[in-house]
């Protein structure tokens, strides 16, 4: 029996409450998608070690969204969230606006200095 792997699967951390909650909000407008198997949400938190073999440790995602396609390709921070617009009805328009060659290196940078305050936040907050 072959086992078909999603066409991505998104690493993230549940113990963050501002993850967690645009994490539910994304899978309720994937929920057709999810139920086929096409996309897949994975709590890093009860798989410390999932991404190892990529060089991302806990705490690489707990700071930023992983994800993997099923070619085995990893993406993360901004191109993660950009994959999850473009899967999503009704957000491809933002996937095209902030994911475009001229504006991604803009939203790569915001992300990551979103995501750097948020893990701070999180740490302060014993959410580990």
């Amino acid at each position: 029996m072959t086992t078909t792997l999603p066409a991505l699967t998104v690493w993230y951390n549940t113990r963050c409450p501002v993850c967690d909650a645009g994490i539910r909000h994304q899978k309720k407008r994937l929920i057709e998608a999810v139920k086929a198997g096409r996309i897949a949400f994975r709590d890093i938190n009860l798989e410390p070690d999932a991404l190892a073999a990529h060089g991302a440790a806990l705490d690489d995602v707990r700071r930023r969204l992983h994800a993997t396609e099923a070619d085995g390709r990893l993406l993360v921070g901004a191109d993660v969230a950009v994959a999850i617009w473009r899967a999503t009805p009704g957000e491809g328009w933002l996937a095209s606006l902030l994911g475009n060659g001229m504006l991604l290196p803009v939203t790569r940078f915001a992300y990551d200095r979103f995501a750097d305050l948020l893990f701070a936040w999180n740490r302060r907050n014993g959410r580990w």
